[in-house]
């Protein structure tokens, strides 16, 4: 279709007037235009649009003619007449100057190619015209109006007469014919004895010829509408008849419409009606209105005045209407209304004023319709330079490749195409092919999605519906220079590969490759023009043109991949003139002049070396008696859609074959079908090479008023109802589907069943193609920018900036509908059931019981037969049931709440559905509609308390939102429904980020003197919100009584994890609730058991035990426990592990445990590390021994969250916690600094003794059955024995220094002697951090050396 682009042009006239133009007509191929004023008559060309000619009246002669009024060109353009205002009709010679000369040629630069062509200077240059007068005719009354015939002037006086002039006027005379002689009528068939109109004193006002319906459509002085038409050829008085439209008397001008034999006829009401001839009794039918709606246009639509002007774009697809206040607005030939500049950014400045409407007082469309010129007219006296300059505006448009190339309509692609560029839909296939090479990270801020890779022919969704912009092709300028305007275009399957044809030859381009391909002899491109159009098969491009050497119309295929030139085309005689060709599989369809049908097969040849191809006449069928004009015929199809028997769900094969033609006559869509009912001959009788196609039934008519229609070639047995449909575009009455009904389950079909439905449904967006699989319709709408210009009177001041967005809608719903309407339910359940998996599924079932839930509730009749019953019953079929339902229900006003409810049942039953499935989001949707606050209380409650289980921290954050709301009265308030997935409790505590302590200071560096067991630190929220400000509050108590019951079940349970990402989420005081429940819940009973939940909740691995420390750790007699040592005393293995597990978390290398500290891994670290590990020479046994220390390690994250936990257990004071991490960390820090702790009078004795009992069930345990945690053990047996002992006096610092390597030897309480020497060799484990932790790995080697012989003495001692 039409879309405005850009900002209109001002085309300035270069010769200086007092008069303004008011009028611009045409030439037969709009070449020329001719620009009339009051004493001056001037021709302008279209490219470059520049004045030619301009011939100026003399003072005496405009006195004796009067002022010039009308203009009319001759058919040939060798002519031009002019009307004038005493009753002169004054013709004019166009004269061409010489071959040589020209008014404007192009200038190349220096050392510029140019290939200069016979027919070079015609096309682009300007030509240099001159005007001549011939002898003045005089009617001798005023002139209303004229029509140009093809060898006559046709001219309408006031005095009521008709005068057929000859174009050379000399050679005929003229005869004249008065309105009172002849007859009209309602209709043709009473028009000899009915009753007449009484034309008396009534002249034409305005007509115009319509060749294909062979007659006039007139408008009357008193604003009555006819049409007249000739009984035989000649116009003679007793040879004229008419007809005339009934209830009609404003009618102020018209238009008329060749292709589609419409006549427009323009009202004083400001409406546009639409008349038809009805082909059986001659009557004038009103097809359609074309008029502003209150909806669309509140302000301006019944202020808009008569209407000015209509006009039909050349391919007569759209219509342009103008009125008497200003304004343009465009149609679609059947209704659709595409654009309005009375409305939106047209009539407001930026800063909310009203802008006045551009007053027209004449427009006209350019060539192919990509230009409007228009006229302005404007009121009050200016200055001469001010007058002058603004001249001519030339609106710029874009149209659908359908407009004029219908054969793409069987393509998923959208392709427009202006003067000299293409717009494309399709994705880059560079970014298709190299979407596996890109990073996430450079696509995660765009928002365009990227193609899918798999081949380049899948266009998936996201490369069709991805984003609004277009891939612009411009068009090759050496190809638009000498062939401009391009007439046709077409794009291949792919999307990848568009062809153009301009006035000669054509042109193709490869988006892979991002090149033109032209005809390299131009002499090739210049002897061919494209007629019938041109479309794409496979790689070859199909084109039906008109070779002027031979002077024969010919059927060429030229491949993409060779050269483009007649050696590799395959060239095919044609008998006619081509109108129309499309493409059907291997099936070329033709449109001849002769208005027959030819059908061809194209296969592809593999004998020779370049790909070429074998076109085979398949079948000719006349269609004379049917088309009663060749240039009616808008589209030809062939497609594999019929409506007879053979449609089961199991034979789906014969969508292979082309079935049935289908014609698009002047908006009825006309159907061929195979006929079957003679003798059917089996395939495998006849040979192969004789197979005889079947002809053809009469055609029925499928549809009235159709623009577009859309059909595909591919089949998908899971998609059959949509891929075998036929989809038409029908203008104001929206679109319709012909839709096949399949039997379920192979059953046999009824025979009352019709095979087929057509239904019919609106669309806000004006169709371009159809996506068959995905259930989609691609369009494209106008976009308006507005600009501050420098001054009010600037084009783009006066004019928004027009672009042109992709747009697309589903249709899904409204096919449903039609179908449950119908009482169709089953095939609306296979048709939904085959769509289920498409992404806006639940899209479609929410819109749909929308659409009608808004009709039927708001309804003010009563419904006898209501559909929202039907429509919840179908949506139950699905599981998306419940979340469809409440995601209508909070998009709907309240008051429709009952209707809806009564059809689908209670809210509440609902609501218990959605916990029972654990659908915890859809449920928290619900608890809007239960609007009692007791009921409401008693279901947040039950959802609260599930979601807290669940670990739906959003939700729950939501929820407690809401129960406050209901406590404090604002129940209206719902909780919004969480749009995101929520965050599994499996991630990291986000709360600590916010905190600002590190958890990473040696466990000892807290004084046991500062410790206080009342103390709680104030930690602020997380993610959350602060709720607990007001805990007075009896809501808050509520609140905070379920969270305390929830916390306390967690701890009950040792989810320890599960715990901090509640605290974390919530911003829960964990560390105060812990303090309250320290003596209660925060109690071990199991120390072992509490150990076990631990390991497999932060899935921290059980330590075990290096097999190289059981067989033989020495080497040469001794052991080198170089890096233990060091490892042991540094604490620098959790250093090492985290550059292991997790390279790009925020740790940093001294100490991995500090959370404040964000620097990361880079890469002089790692070379730090490499140097180091290269000094040290390990052997094999220390390399396993530290792979050893690594595999005992849990990941860093739940490293992380223990830390973070030990913090916060060891500020609220539950010491038995802080001994367990201890344990699992294997951090003697921790257990030492706990039993420092312990001498506290504050500590309860039931601790002490819960801890002491805890610490010898776990190395009972671990004798047994972990043999890992004994080398902890045995390092923390001083801590062991203190325990043991009854604490008499405070503890000695001293009894807090590390264990040295020579205490090893002595023989542990605890400990059973025969694992000593293992306990000894494996300790290499981060154990206090009295050493440098922060020191970095590159400083190890000396000291490690320094002090080698004391522990290798060690050791041999331990081991001996």
């Amino acid at each position: 279709m039409y879309f405005l682009s850009g900002w209109p042009r001002r085309l300035l006239c270069p010769l200086r007037s007092s008069e303004r133009p008011f009028l611009i007509e045409p030439s037969a191929q709009r070449f020329y235009l001719a620009v009339l004023s009051e004493t001056q008559i001037s021709i302008w060309f279209s490219r470059p649009s520049v004045l030619i000619v301009s011939y100026i009246e003399s003072g005496k002669a405009a006195a004796q003619f009067g002022f010039y009024q009308l203009v009319e060109w001759k058919p040939d353009d060798s002519m031009i007449a002019v009307t004038a205002a005493n009753g002169y009709v004054l013709l004019f010679d166009i004269i061409g100057g010489s071959d040589e000369k020209c008014l404007y040629e192009p200038v190349y630069p220096k050392g510029a190619r140019v290939k200069v062509t016979p027919g070079y200077k015609e096309e682009q240059c300007a030509p240099a015209l001159t005007l001549e007068m011939k002898k003045p005719i005089d009617l001798e009354a005023p002139i209303s109006c004229l029509q140009t015939l093809q060898e006559d002037l046709l001219v309408a006086t006031a005095d009521g007469y008709l005068h057929m002039l000859h174009w050379d006027s000399v050679s005929n005379g003229r005869r004249a014919v008065n309105l009172c002689t002849i007859p009209f009528s309602l209709d043709l068939q009473s028009s000899r004895g009915g009753p007449c109109l009484d034309l008396n004193g009534v002249h034409i006002r305005e007509m115009e010829y319509c060749a294909t319906l062979d007659g006039f459509a007139v408008v009357f002085n008193d604003g009555r509408l006819g049409f007249i038409t000739p009984t035989a050829n000649r116009l003679a008085t007793d040879q004229l008849q008419g007809v005339w439209a009934a209830d009609v008397s404003d009618g102020t001008c018209v238009a008329v419409n060749n292709k589609y034999r419409l006549m427009a006829f323009g009202c004083a009401s400001g409406s546009v009606l639409v008349y038809m001839i009805d082909s059986s009794t001659g009557s004038m039918q009103l097809s359609h209105k074309l008029e502003l709606t209150p909806k669309h246009y509140p302000d301006i639509w019944n202020k808009t005045g008569a209407v000015k002007m209509v006009r039909w774009s050349p391919d007569c697809s759209v219509v342009m209407v103008t009125w008497d206040c200003g304004g343009l607005s465009l149609w679609s030939v059947f209704g659709a209304h595409l654009i309005c500049t009375l409305g939106e950014d047209f009539s407001c400045h930026s800063d909310g004023t009203k802008k006045e409407p551009l007053k027209i007082s004449s427009m006209s469309w350019g060539v192919e319709g990509y230009h409007l010129w228009v006229i302005c007219s404007t009121d009050g006296a200016e200055g001469d330079e001010k007058l002058q300059q603004t001249g001519i505006l030339q609106f710029q448009f874009i149209k659908s490749a359908l407009t004029v190339n219908p054969c793409t309509s069987n393509q998923e692609q959208v392709l427009l195409h202006g003067e000299d560029r293409l717009y494309l839909t399709c994705g880059d296939p560079t970014q298709a092919h190299s979407v596996s090479d890109k990073s996430p990270s450079r696509d995660s801020g765009s928002p365009v999605h990227r193609p899918s890779a798999s081949t380049p022919l899948s266009q998936g969704l996201s490369t069709l519906l991805g984003h609004k912009h277009w891939q612009v092709v411009q068009i090759h300028s050496t190809y638009l220079e000498t062939n401009w305007p391009i007439r046709f275009a077409a794009i291949d399957w792919s999307g990848q590969c568009v062809a153009v044809a301009g006035r000669r030859g054509f042109a193709h381009y490869s988006l892979y490759t991002r090149k033109w391909k032209l005809f390299g002899n131009v002499t090739q491109e210049q002897n061919m023009t494209v007629t019938g159009g041109l479309t794409w098969w496979d790689d070859f491009v199909v084109v039906a043109c008109y070779n002027f050497i031979d002077r024969q119309e010919e059927l060429r295929l030229y491949v993409r991949t060779s050269n483009l030139d007649n050696v590799f085309a395959s060239v095919t005689k044609l008998q006619a003139d081509t109108l129309l060709l499309n493409v059907f599989r291997n099936v070329v369809i033709l449109f001849r002049a002769d208005c027959s049908i030819c059908l061809y097969s194209i296969e592809r040849r593999h004998d020779s070396s370049s790909s070429s191809s074998y076109v085979e006449l398949l079948q000719e069928v006349s269609m004379s008696r049917y088309i009663p004009h060749p240039g009616l015929v808008v589209s030809v199809t062939l497609t594999s859609v019929r409506t007879e028997t053979g449609i089961t769900l199991k034979a789906p094969q014969q969508a292979c074959s082309a079935e049935s033609i289908l014609l698009n006559l002047a908006g009825q869509l006309i159907m061929l079908q195979r006929d079957r009912s003679g003798p059917q001959v089996r395939e495998k009788d006849t040979p192969a090479n004789q197979t005889k196609l079947l002809p053809f039934c009469p055609p029925v008519v499928l549809a009235q008023c159709v623009e577009n229609v859309w059909t595909t070639c591919r089949s998908n047995r899971k998609k059959r109802h949509l891929m075998e449909a036929l989809w038409l575009s029908c203008g104001e009455a929206g679109m319709k589907v012909w839709l096949p009904l399949f039997p379920r389950d192979h059953r046999k079909p009824h025979s009352f069943l019709s095979r087929r439905i057509m239904l019919p449904f609106h669309i806000n967006i004006y169709p371009l193609t159809v996506l068959f699989e995905d259930a989609l319709i691609l369009g494209a709408s106008n976009e308006t920018v507005l600009f501050d210009g420098p001054g009010s009177s600037s084009l783009e001041a006066l004019f928004p900036f027009c672009t042109v967005e992709r747009t697309s809608q589903i249709y899904l719903h409204h096919i449903l509908r039609q179908l449950l309407v119908r009482n169709l339910g089953e095939q609306a359940l296979m048709l939904a059931q085959s769509c289920a998996t498409l992404p806006y599924f639940p899209h479609v079932l929410e819109l749909m019981v929308h659409v009608v839930l808004e009709e039927e509730a708001t309804s003010r009749e009563p419904i006898p037969d209501p559909l929202l019953p039907t429509v919840a019953k179908f949506v139950t079929e699905f599981p998306l049931f419940l979340q469809t339902i409440v995601h209508c229900a909070r998009k709907t006003e309240y008051a429709l709440w009952n209707y809806l409810f009564a059809a689908v049942g209670n809210p509440k039953d609902l609501f218990e559905e959605c916990l029972m499935a654990q659908d915890l989001d859809t449920a928290a949707s619900y608890l809007i509609i239960l609007q009692v606050p007791a009921v409401s209380r008693q279901h947040a409650t039950l959802l609260f308390n599930t979601a807290l289980e669940q670990g739906k921290w959003d939700l729950c954050r939501h929820m407690i939102r809401f129960l406050k709301a209901i406590g404090s009265g604002e129940s209206e308030t719902p909780p919004s429904t969480p749009t995101t997935q929520e965050q599994s409790s499996t991630g990291g505590f986000e709360f600590f980020r916010n905190r600002s302590i590190s958890l990473s200071q040696s466990a000892d560096s807290i004084a046991g003197g500062k410790f206080n067991l009342q103390k709680a630190l104030s930690v602020p929220s997380g993610p959350g919100e602060r709720w607990c400000k007001d805990s007075d509050s009896a809501e808050n108590l509520y609140i905070d009584m379920m969270l305390w019951r929830h916390a306390r079940h967690l701890l009950e349970q040792v989810r320890l994890r599960d715990l901090g990402c509640f605290s974390a989420q919530l911003g829960f005081e964990l560390i105060g609730w812990l303090c309250r429940e320290r003596t209660r819940v925060a109690r071990i009973d199991d120390f072992v058991a509490a150990l076990k939940c631990l390991h497999k909740d932060f899935l921290w691995p059980f330590p075990v035990i290096p097999a190289c420390s059981i067989s033989s750790p020495l080497k040469n007699g001794r052991c080198r426990p170089v890096l233990s040592s060091r490892l042991l005393k540094s604490q620098s293995a959790d250093s090492l592990l985290n550059s292991d597990m997790d390279t790009t978390s925020e740790c940093s290398i001294g100490s991995a445990t500090d959370l404040t500290e964000t620097s990361s891994m880079v890469d002089g670290d790692w070379t730090m590390v490499d140097e180091n590990f290269s000094t040290l020479s390990l052997s094999q046994s220390e390399l396993e021994h530290i792979s050893m220390e690594l595999a005992n390690k849990g990941p860093h994250k739940s490293q992380v969250q223990l830390r973070y936990l030990l913090h916060v257990f060891m500020e609220a004071g539950c010491l038995e916690w802080c001994v367990v991490i201890g344990l699992i960390l294997r951090d003697a820090g921790v257990i030492k600094q706990v039993v420092g702790f312990l001498d506290s009078p504050e500590v309860p004795a039931e601790t002490v003794q819960s801890i002491r009992a805890g610490l010898i069930a776990v190395d009972l345990w671990a004798s047994s059955d972990c043999l890992g945690y004994k080398p902890f053990l045995s390092l923390i047996r001083p801590q062991l024995l203190k325990l043991v002992e009854v604490p008499v006096e405070q503890v000695q610092p001293e009894a807090f220094q590390p264990a040295g390597a020579s205490k090893l030897s002595e023989p542990p309480l605890l400990l059973p002697r025969a694992e000593d020497a293992r306990g000894a060799v494996t300790s290499a484990h981060p154990l206090p951090q009295d050493g440098p932790a922060g020191a970095p790995l590159g400083d190890t080697p000396q000291e490690e050396q320094e002090d080698e012989p004391l522990e290798e003495g060690s050791y041999d001692c331990t081991l001996s």
